[in-house]
């Protein structure tokens, strides 16, 4: 791999607050004619770190998207974080991960960025060593809006609280959840109102139950849809599911790959006292989306 100008982080979300750093990179690379990199890890540090389970944003899959597609990241770096990375001292990550493995010229990072042994590396001895290394340096402040920090903390929590517009506007984009449509139990067929069943993969945050409002892309093709995220009370659900009637479309999905784009939180999920008062109800919801996705 030749040089590049390297960006570090997780990443999860990619939020306008990972995108200064991104766009710093990008700026960088221009400037020196090098490839602009993202290095990221396999799974979130705080899992093994504070043994607790962070349950993510998107995919590693999203992720690498979101950050060639809006900030031109040419390539996406992935590291295995395991006990070996966690405890390696942060001069030694400085110089065999970043120097000799991944031929950084120039590190991009954020001000909260911590690294090595213990987190004991901080953005101002990585500024150290970049110069005793002859590397190129730059640490990117907090970015604010609306009054906060912005965070992946900080949007997990807008979700689990149903506030999506928010989050949609800390994120920078859409609140993406993509999976394997699968088979369901039909209902939605028999109301008039065919559903996809989307297979979220493990580990990825759930937003709060309700129906959303969103954009369903697949094939090829981007459609309108109401989404439910929730156990269906009406029919005495229990497990979790993400179903989305995609609006003006007619066709089988079983199998394929589905990428939801939440744009907006309509309503908590709740108990009809009939179907038929639940088909109405989604019949409204459906009038909403038109009205707000494009």
């Amino acid at each position: 791999m030749e040089q590049c100008v390297l960006a570090l982080g997780f990443f999860d979300g990619v939020h306008l607050g990972h995108g200064g750093l991104l766009k710093k990179t990008r700026q960088v690379a221009n400037r020196l004619g090098l490839p602009a990199a993202a290095l990221t890890f396999d799974t979130h540090p705080d899992t093994l770190v504070f043994g607790a389970k962070v349950p993510l944003l998107n995919t590693p899959e999203v992720r690498k998207d979101l950050m060639q597609t809006l900030y031109g990241i040419d390539e996406v770096l992935t590291l295995h974080f395991d006990r070996a990375t966690m405890e390696q001292p942060w001069q030694e990550f400085v110089r065999e991960t970043l120097v000799h493995r991944y031929h950084a010229a120039h590190v991009v990072c954020g001000h909260d960025y911590r690294f090595g042994a213990g987190g004991r590396g901080t953005p101002e001895k990585l500024a150290e060593e970049c110069a005793r290394l002859g590397l190129g340096f730059d640490c990117i402040p907090e970015i604010r809006l609306e009054g906060q920090t912005v965070s992946s903390t900080l949007i997990r929590s807008l979700l689990e609280s149903g506030e999506t517009a928010k989050a949609v506007r800390f994120l920078g984009h859409s609140h993406i959840l993509t999976g394997t449509v699968i088979s369901g139990r039909h209902l939605g067929r028999t109301l008039g109102i065919p559903t996809a069943n989307l297979s979220v993969p493990e580990g990825i945050l759930v937003p709060k139950f309700g129906v959303y409002a969103a954009r369903a892309v697949f094939d090829g093709q981007t459609r309108p849809a109401v989404v439910n995220i929730g156990v269906r009370p009406t029919v005495d659900g229990h497990t979790v599911t993400v179903e989305p009637w995609i609006l003006d479309f007619d066709g089988d999905l079983y199998g394929h790959a589905l990428r939801l784009e939440l744009t907006g939180f309509l309503r908590p999920e709740q108990k009809f006292a009939s179907l038929e008062a639940l088909r109405s109800e989604i019949l409204r919801n459906a009038e909403t989306v038109r009205s707000m996705v494009t």
